[in-house]
């Protein structure tokens, strides 16, 4: 990419953090709106689905618009005997840089509706079926960008990433976090879209074990890339979601 590294950084940052307050705030908007959990589930994924799409046309020429380590992490993988892929030095700056925004983002959105800052999350998400929602969604994830990047369709990300996290807050258990750095920055809002700490290990456990899912099904269903093809990726989840990303991305 041309963007200098600290851009793109600061890129990775700026979305990730737009990226969380959306999924917190419209939480927390739609639980002020309605006492119905299925319509606030609904406002929660469609504010999701559009911020998200939004977010990866917009920052997607600059950084790829990860917004989501495990795609970093996967784009490396796959990109790092080629001349255009990630370098060790481009990890370092993404990684802290989506985990740091998406904490941010997080505290942005309570501040906006006059929550406490930081206030950790007591909503527990220990169990077995969601670690199985969270590995399925991550997997799902991680095909669907490298497959589209495989077969020259990176341009529909915006589209595809945002739509494929919208259906995965409601065909899977977990709500499709699908996102380790949106993980940890939900851990820090005891709202809707919150995950309380204890819960946040598993997750991203389960989000890396997908990763590694859908990186092999990339492998079986489209083979490998070509030599010099380039490792960039323009998408998140969220997260999910991670996309992505969400109760989503």
């Amino acid at each position: 990419m041309s963007a200098s590294l600290g851009r793109r950084a600061l890129a990775e940052a700026v979305g990730s953090a737009a990226l969380v307050t959306v999924v917190v705030g419209s939480g927390i908007q739609a639980t002020e709106l309605t006492d119905d959990v299925g319509v606030q589930l609904l406002a929660n994924s469609l504010a999701t689905v559009f911020g998200l799409g939004v977010l990866i046309a917009l920052f997607g020429p600059v950084s790829g618009a990860h917004f989501n380590p495990v795609v970093t992490l996967v784009a490396w993988f796959t990109g790092r005997r080629t001349s255009g892929g990630l370098t060790p030095r481009d990890l370092a700056a993404y990684l802290p840089a989506q985990t740091a925004g998406a904490i941010g983002g997080a505290v942005l959105a309570d501040a906006m509706f006059a929550r406490p800052l930081v206030q950790w999350s007591t909503h527990d998400r220990s169990a077995g079926h969601l670690w199985l929602g969270e590995l399925v969604a991550t997997a799902g994830l991680v095909l669907l960008i490298f497959g589209l990047t495989r077969t020259g369709r990176a341009q529909l990300a915006p589209v595809a990433v945002a739509s494929y996290i919208g259906a995965a807050y409601w065909f899977t258990s977990s709500t499709s976090f699908a996102n380790p750095a949106v993980t940890m920055g939900r851990a820090f809002t005891d709202t809707f879209a919150g995950i309380a700490p204890a819960s946040v290990g598993a997750f991203v456990v389960a989000q890396f074990a997908g990763a590694v899912v859908g990186l092999g099904l990339v492998a079986a269903v489209f083979g490998h890339p070509a030599p010099d093809r380039t490792g960039a990726v323009p998408a998140p989840v969220p997260d999910e979601p991670e996309l992505t990303a969400p109760a989503t991305p």
